[in-house]
């Protein structure tokens, strides 16, 4: 049997996690002296109302090893095929505990797969659909595997945030840049760049910010049959509009909104709006 595993910080929609048969293990989040599993202990309503309270960042863990180990032990049976789909390995070490754990476990005839997707957020959502849609058809591991690294080839991510202050701190964006914004008081666009975070333009305004990446991203897709998401941190109303505008203004045949998981609102901040997409194989 194929076992598809996600992290958190994968932002899968909730009716998908039952419908395609994901098992998400969870991100570490430390607030204060206690640290918290995300969406096992510790809601993205409870991660905000913390941040508002406190005015400070909680910091973020990959699973450890053991954590991993643990995990697989637990929603597997030695002879399964596990293949698990993680944050890009340049921004969290989620993917290498995967590997090590994957490693400890040969001998005890699991076949682990990790699979770095150089990105995250909705992305690995889509990667999980996909997968397990075609293990329903029939596809071999493999034939997964070429579909996830085509995914993974031809995503596209772009963010506005509503400020740097968060990336500043978690030491996710150049302090120079989050100084400079604020002085200006401009609007960051960010875009994932081989698996990192990068500044990739600034506009003036909130309004702007986001006609920006409604544009940047329609123009990178061109006319395409897209796969998309719109990922928000704490701003539901905005995502939805955007969310309107893209299926007008793109060629979508997939698309979810959806709460920025913790592991990744700790860095970028409340306000951030988001669109991934990738070309419909």
């Amino acid at each position: 049997m194929l076992r598809i595993v996600m992290d958190s910080a994968g932002d899968l929609p909730v009716e998908w996690i039952s419908k395609y048969e994901i098992d998400v293990i969870p991100i570490n989040v430390h607030m204060g002296n206690e640290v918290f599993l995300e969406d096992v202990d510790l809601s993205i309503e409870q991660f905000y109302s913390w941040v508002k309270k406190t005015g400070k960042v909680p910091k973020t863990s990959q699973p450890s090893p053991q954590q991993c180990i643990n995990f697989y032990r637990e929603i597997a049976r030695p002879g399964d095929v596990i293949l698990s789909i993680h944050l890009t390995s340049k921004l969290s070490g989620t993917y290498e505990s995967a590997v090590l754990a994957a490693r400890d476990l040969k001998a005890e005839d699991f076949k682990i797969i990790p699979f770095d997707t150089l990105a995250g957020t909705g992305i690995q959502g889509h990667m999980c659909r996909e997968a397990r849609e075609m293990d329903r058809q029939g596809a071999s591991v493999e034939q997964i595997l070429e579909r996830m690294g085509q995914i993974r080839d031809n995503t596209q991510v772009i963010f506005t945030v509503d400020s740097l202050e968060f990336a500043q701190k978690s030491g996710r964006v150049q302090m120079i840049e989050s100084i400079l914004a604020s002085i200006l008081k401009i609007k960051p666009i960010i875009t994932l760049k081989e698996g990192t975070l990068a500044v990739a333009d600034k506009v003036r305004t909130r309004k702007a910010s986001l006609e920006f990446i409604i544009q940047e991203m329609s123009q990178r897709m061109g006319k395409k049959l897209i796969n998309a998401a719109i990922i928000h941190a704490d701003d539901l109303a905005t995502a939805l509009q955007i969310s309107e505008k893209v299926e007008k203004l793109m060629n979508v045949k997939n698309l979810f909104v959806e709460d920025l998981s913790v592991a990744i609102a700790t860095h970028l901040g409340p306000g951030t709006v988001g669109i991934v997409a990738y070309p419909v194989e």
